[in-house]
C-alpha cells in the first residue's frame, strides 16, 4: 500500500483568498503524488524482477555456469557493435602493453 495514502490535499485559499491558485497548487499536488505513485509502484516491480533475475542466477549456478561470466556476457550484449568493437579494442591494447597478449 502506498505510504503517500495518508497525505490529503487541503481545500484552503492561500491566504490571499485566491482561489485560482488553490487549485492550482491542489492540481500540482495532485500530479506530484501520482508521480510518486507510479514511481513507488515501479520500484516495487523493480523488486520482484531483480528477485526473480537472482533466482535465475542461483539456478544458473546450480547448473554449473559461471555466473560472472554470465554477467559480463549480459553487459556485452547490451552495447552496441561500435562500443563493443572499441572495448575489445582497448583490452587487447592494455593486454598487448602488459605482455599478456
Amino acid at each position: 500500500m502506498s505510504e503517500l495514502g495518508g497525505f490529503q490535499n487541503s481545500p484552503s485559499d492561500n491566504e490571499t483568498g485566491d482561489s485560482t491558485s488553490s487549485s492550482n497548487i491542489n492540481q500540482t499536488g495532485e500530479r506530484l503524488r501520482s508521480l510518486l505513485e507510479r514511481s513507488e509502484r515501479m520500484e516495487e516491480e523493480k523488486a520482484v524482477l531483480m528477485e526473480d533475475i537472482k533466482e535465475i542466477f542461483s539456478e544458473a549456478k546450480g547448473e554449473g555456469f559461471d555466473v560472472k561470466t554470465m554477467r559480463q556476457i549480459l553487459k556485452i550484449l547490451k552495447m552496441d557493435a561500435a562500443d563493443r568493437q572499441e572495448a575489445e579494442a582497448i583490452l587487447e591494447t592494455y593486454m598487448a602493453a602488459l605482455g599478456m597478449a
